[in-house]
């Protein structure tokens, strides 16, 4: 079959150049999504006259054999396919003959191929967000059932304050909620339908937009011809999202690959999920959480490189923008594969309770020490000197912060009074926490019901 676009040209194209062009083994992917924008096209150019009706009902049986063929694996691609558009029109001109070549009047890939993307990748995220839905399931599923587990709290890597270890898992779930958010917008924003758009300048033929986005679901036609083109926002936006989530998953693993050592010990990972030494026979390494952790950059490459490709184009297409499918193809499969892997992970992970209880310590309360006092009228700034002089007379007796006398807190401030030696109690330090968001048992619950509602709905 001879080129789309050869008729000006005489020479034959160099076979590096031929490589150097093919996109079909990235976009093949979008083989349905191009199917059904061809099938609403040749609809749209039937009701506009260019298309007889036994010509557009030929064209569309001939596009379903073409998709039967892809469905079951045995289309054949040929050489001069230069990408999916190209290797459907020519498997359909086959079957029906010189009538497939009216199937593209009107339209350019220009806005074939943007159509398709957008098709294609509105599945994609609605695949994306439901799995968004599991992962944070599992964390209010497992904050709920676990939420008598208390562990230390950390600031700069450094012992803070005392939490529930459900907490510590729906921290993470709310950040993924977010992740789920932000992909519902961005698929919101793309919903509009570029074909009919034309090279840029629009479609001669009289062709129904309006009618032709409502066939393939859309909300509305890009309101530009030239904007509809060349319009990629969305897939930055896409990429971006996929950087960002996967950021989000590369703190859950940092948190879960430290929780992990030996020096920790607050969890154990099931084998599924870990991997041995090539030499040190008792080595159990985390290294699903490490490519977690490390996929992350890629994903971020990815849309550093797109914004560089883009940031100096000239208006309407250009073929550098046949790159923006590799990059997003490959950011939202790994993030795929990502969620898979953070689901299965903390879904199996086993918790070690008592190790974390035993690492509680007692200048974790220093802070429930201040609030004593402040709770005696005593101005804050005041009581967090005093409890500060508490810590320092611990540290130079080598003892624990729970080890100083009553008579040793008196000579720091006269209102300490017997009662404060309740101050030195972990589960009634989380549970004074009890504000909205904070890691009371009363809290954690609630996040884990709002949470799970949000996980287990259809939004």
């Amino acid at each position: 079959m001879s080129k789309l676009w050869g008729g000006r040209f005489t020479g034959k194209t160099d076979p590096v150049m031929e490589r150097f062009n093919n996109s079909l083994t990235v976009d093949r992917v979008m083989w349905s999504a191009d199917l059904d924008g061809s099938v609403a096209y040749s609809q749209a150019n039937e009701k506009a006259g260019v298309l007889t009706a036994e010509e557009g009902v030929l064209i569309r049986e001939g596009l379903e054999k073409v998709r039967a063929e892809w469905a079951a694996g045995t289309f054949v691609v040929q050489d001069g396919d230069e990408d999916i558009h190209t290797a459907n029109e020519r498997r359909l001109t086959e079957l029906i003959g010189p009538v497939g070549g009216k199937l593209h009047t009107g339209r350019c890939r220009n806005d074939q191929v943007v159509t398709d993307l957008r098709l294609h990748l509105r599945d994609v995220c609605a695949e994306l967000h439901s799995m968004l839905q599991g992962l944070v399931r599992v964390a209010a599923k497992r904050a709920s059932a676990e939420a008598d587990i208390i562990m230390p709290g950390y600031t700069h890597l450094q012992s803070a304050q005392p939490v529930r270890w459900g907490h510590w898992m729906l921290a993470h779930a709310w950040s993924w909620k977010r992740d789920a958010a932000r992909l519902q917008q961005a698929s919101a924003r793309m919903n509009e339908c570029p074909l009919g758009a034309g090279a840029l300048s629009g479609n001669p033929f009289g062709i129904d937009r309006e009618a032709l986005s409502e066939a393939l679901g859309f909300e509305r036609p890009v309101p530009n011809s030239m904007d509809a083109v060349t319009d990629r926002d969305f897939v930055v936006e896409l990429c971006f999202w996929a950087s960002l989530m996967q950021v989000h998953l590369s703190k859950f693993a940092e948190d879960l690959i430290v929780y992990g050592t030996q020096e920790f010990g607050f969890v154990k990972f099931a084998d599924a999920y870990a991997t041995g030494s090539s030499l040190m026979p008792q080595k159990k390494n985390p290294d699903a959480l490490e490519l977690l952790r490390g996929k992350s950059g890629r994903a971020i490459g990815h849309t550093v490189a797109l914004l560089t490709t883009l940031k100096g184009l000239p208006t309407a297409y250009n073929k550098d923008m046949q790159e923006d499918k590799a990059a997003l193809f490959d950011s939202l499969a790994t993030a795929e594969a990502a969620l898979q892997i953070a689901t299965g992970v903390l879904a199996t992970l086993t918790p070690n309770a008592e190790r974390m209880r035993r690492a509680l310590n007692s200048f974790m309360l220093a802070t429930d020490l201040s609030e004593y006092l402040v709770r005696k009228g005593v101005p804050f700034r005041q009581t967090h000197h005093v409890a500060g002089q508490a810590v320092q007379l611990a540290e130079e007796r080598g003892c624990a912060l729970t080890e100083l006398t009553l008579q040793d807190l008196q000579g720091m401030h006269p209102l300490f009074e017997s009662d404060v030696m309740a101050v030195w109690d972990f589960e009634a330090a989380v549970e004074r926490r009890d504000s909205t968001g904070g890691t009371s048992k009363r809290s954690v619950l609630e996040q884990a019901t709002k949470l799970d509602q949000w996980a287990a709905s259809r939004a």
